[in-house]
């Protein structure tokens, strides 16, 4: 279960999900890249202690090189920790709020990164908790930080607010009127990056896109906020707009791709995860469209979560091959067809 997706949201037949991320050091350790094991534990224990001070009991602590292999790539996979957390394995560490909202990830690229995450559009909400985190551990906390330049960061491009807002959306009808690349290049002159499922490094699968700030420098973390709230609306709208053109003028292509993929995915036997992506990217469209009459936007995007290769495997409970994975993925694909249309 993905619990932070449960609750109402806004703007939700476009936007999957927000986040907010803000990186943090302290100012008498070397940065993490350079903490040997045994360093990397004394910092860790020295957070864990003041965090305990002004944290509520609702957060639970894991040291990642005490989770499997599977555990660590599941918290990936659910978006609630980052991937290069599980690269650093024998240094990295996190507490997660019971209820998935925030997470504090200790000793990745910084030694704090704080990440809260809610569903569809919620750029304010996600920032006020963050802040409120933040500005409690800084209670407790000796930050890394330069009365001209701000926080101070392993990357110089998170030095000044260390503030990283980024919201998830589902851009099929964009993406198909081969309107995508354009996007992205208006956004990259206004300092708006886009990048794929799992943040930085990752491709786009399943006309899935992340858009965040790029500057972190000179702005105040709620002209950032402002900013990329703005844009992302008129995105909502262009993406809105477009999908209301091709129904009224290409609705036979749509319903098309549409019962084409639910087709795939209702009989299919074997299922890679990139392939089940792009399939179930268009049953939601479908559902966002009104074309499918039953099932829910939220559900396709748990679904896409669990079924990546480490959730497939914890559901099963135990390690699988590539086939044995992509056989698994198809069963679970179907029962949730069958389940969705009763």
């Amino acid at each position: 279960m993905t619990k932070w997706l449960d609750e109402p949201s806004l703007d939700e037949d476009v936007v999957v999900s927000t986040r907010v991320r803000i990186a943090r050091n302290l100012d008498k350790y070397k940065f993490p890249s350079l903490l040997s094991i045994n360093e990397s534990d004394e910092l860790t224990d020295e957070v864990l202690v003041k965090m305990k001070e002004v944290l509520d009991s609702n957060y639970q602590f894991f040291r990642t090189r005490d989770l499997s292999d599977r555990e660590q790539l599941v918290y990936v996979e659910k978006h609630l920790i980052s991937p290069g957390l599980i690269q650093e394995k024998n240094k990295s560490s996190f507490l997660l709020r019971n209820d998935e909202k925030a997470s504090i990830m200790i000793n990745e690229e910084d030694h704090i990164r704080v990440q809260t995450l809610f569903p569809g559009s919620n750029l304010e909400k996600a920032w006020e908790l963050c802040s409120n985190i933040d500005d409690r551990l800084e209670e407790n906390l000796k930050y890394a930080y330069d009365k001209d330049l701000g926080y101070l960061t392993s990357c110089p491009t998170n030095v000044g607010t260390g503030l990283r807002a980024s919201v998830m959306l589902h851009l099929p009808c964009i993406t198909m009127t081969n309107n995508m690349n354009s996007l992205i290049e208006g956004l990259g002159s206004i300092g708006i990056t886009v990048r794929g499922l799992y943040g930085e490094g990752s491709k786009a699968l399943g006309n899935l896109y992340q858009i965040s700030n790029q500057t972190t420098l000179g702005q105040s973390e709620e002209e950032i906020i402002e900013k990329l709230n703005k844009v992302v609306q008129q995105i909502i709208n262009k993406e809105r707009n477009t999908r209301k053109h091709l129904k009224e003028y290409k609705l036979l292509e749509l319903e098309d791709k549409v019962y084409r993929s639910s087709g795939i995915l209702r009989y299919a036997r074997i299922l890679t995860s990139k392939e089940a992506t792009v399939h179930l990217s268009n049953i939601r469209l479908g559902l966002e469209m009104e074309i499918l009459e039953t099932g829910d936007f939220k559900d396709v995007i748990k679904l896409m979560m669990d079924i990546q290769p480490a959730n497939i495997q914890i559901r099963y409970d135990k390690d699988m091959n590539e086939q044995e994975r992509d056989t698994a993925r198809a069963n679970v694909i179907r029962e949730y067809i069958s389940n969705m249309e009763g």
